[in-house]
């Protein structure tokens, strides 16, 4: 998979296989998630082809579920009990090995940042959703779960480029796109566009 075009963080991040990142010497870990559903909306005329979830941080700035990877834990256990504080997931949605999709390694900090999916029902998303409400760090660490608007108002502006102004944490923004390229949810080319768009606004 080609991410050349999709690596936009002002910090370099480059992939790595998730073996040789737990073997990288002096190299802390996170793990986040990104749930979705492959459901189908439409706002007006505009249709998006998928329901993604993203969440605001305690900083203002956008990223998804997780946090870091404790020593001596186990990644995919960190992640889970991380989704659990942050979003309240119910057990039954745990990720397992088949959800990690990708890993990249910011050499500047010495960081490894691991990457998984979870695709679950429109209802099983939309009961999400609500029991972010009720999670132990909500209101204080996280502010909440929202939408990632996937289509684009024939502006060329609004909508999906205009979400990409927003500030992201880390190497979230490569990790929402890399994700929405892996899974088809939008193409290559799509992303350059919105890419490009979002880099000129129209306010």
């Amino acid at each position: 998979m080609d991410f050349s075009c999709i690596l936009v963080e002002k910090r370099k991040f480059e992939l790595i296989e998730f073996k040789n990142a737990l073997n990288l010497p002096e190299y802390s870990h996170a793990a986040h998630c990104c749930i979705y559903s492959r459901t189908s909306t439409q706002f007006k005329k505009y249709k998006s082809p998928a329901l993604v979830s993203m969440q605001m941080r305690f900083d203002g700035r956008l990223g998804f579920p997780g946090g870091k990877v404790g020593k001596g834990e186990d990644v995919l256990d960190a992640v889970n009990r991380e989704l659990q504080e942050e979003i309240n997931l119910n057990p039954k949605y745990s990720l397992k090995e088949e959800n990690y999709l990708f890993t990249h390694t910011d050499s500047s900090r010495k960081t490894c940042f691991h990457f998984y999916s979870k695709e679950v029902s429109k209802a099983d998303f939309e009961a999400i959703e609500k029991d972010t409400l009720q999670a132990e760090d909500y209101g204080i660490e996280t502010m909440g779960i929202i939408r990632v608007p996937l289509f684009t108002i024939k502006d060329g502006f609004r909508g999906f480029p205009a979400f990409l102004t927003n500030t992201f944490a880390g190497n979230s923004k490569s990790q929402l796109l890399g994700f929405l390229l892996h899974f088809n949810l939008i193409t290559s080319e799509e992303i350059v566009t919105a890419v490009k768009s979002s880099k000129n606004p129209l306010f």
